[in-house]
């Protein structure tokens, strides 16, 4: 059964197992998120939960999404995401998930925001190779270099040049759930994770496991 669940990063730590190994996880707080809107294939032409998560004053939310709260009967949430599921049938609008979701051992996949980094060269961006940092090479160490030949005269799409590096959204595969504390709703995976400490992120179970 496919399942998903908004979560916050909250930083990384290490775990030992039982026979002393390190392992380097990344702890979420995982919930509790609330069914905003329940969406079956007769109504909508297919199955989907939409989840919110955190607490959100009234005055920072548009009108629209007061309505949208309301209509649902659900208390207000400052974050919505939309999982598509097999199986819809056993939830209701209201209804709480927690992080007891997913199971020590499971595989995840986990989506979050790199973090931003602005405007930045080559060498940042893309891992290019400066020039000689001796004399004679001048003040272009960190140019890009050529951007092509005469003909056709014109640079080719997809050509790797400075601009805008992270804040994308990007999404690691197959990590594995190490820990899970339900009373605190925190999930502990295996390896990092896109995003700064407090990030919003969203889990669901593995498409490639």
């Amino acid at each position: 059964m496919k399942k998903g669940i908004i979560g916050k990063k909250i930083g990384m730590t290490q775990i030992f197992d039982e026979i002393g190994n390190v392992i380097p996880v990344t702890v979420i707080q995982a919930g509790p998120c609330v069914v905003a809107q329940k969406k079956t294939v007769e109504t909508d032409g297919y199955n989907a939960l939409q989840l919110g998560f955190a607490e959100v004053k009234e005055k920072h939310m548009t009108k629209a999404e007061k309505g949208h709260f309301a209509k649902a009967g659900v208390e207000n949430k400052k974050h919505l995401k939309e999982f598509r599921l097999d199986d819809v049938s056993s939830v209701n609008v209201g209804d709480v998930i927690t992080a007891d979701t997913f199971a020590v051992g499971e595989k995840v996949d986990v989506t979050g925001m790199t973090k931003g980094r602005g405007y930045t060269g080559v060498i940042k961006r893309w891992n290019h190779h400066h020039l000689r940092m001796t004399h004679g090479t001048g003040p272009i160490h960190r140019q890009p270099g050529s951007m092509g030949v005469i003909d056709p005269a014109r640079i080719f799409k997809n050509k790797k040049m400075a601009g805008q590096y992270g804040n994308e959204q990007v999404t690691i595969l197959n990590l594995k759930v190490v820990k899970i504390d339900s009373e605190k709703n925190l999930i502990a995976v295996k390896g990092a994770i896109p995003g700064a400490k407090d990030g919003i992120v969203f889990i669901r179970d593995s498409v490639k496991a």
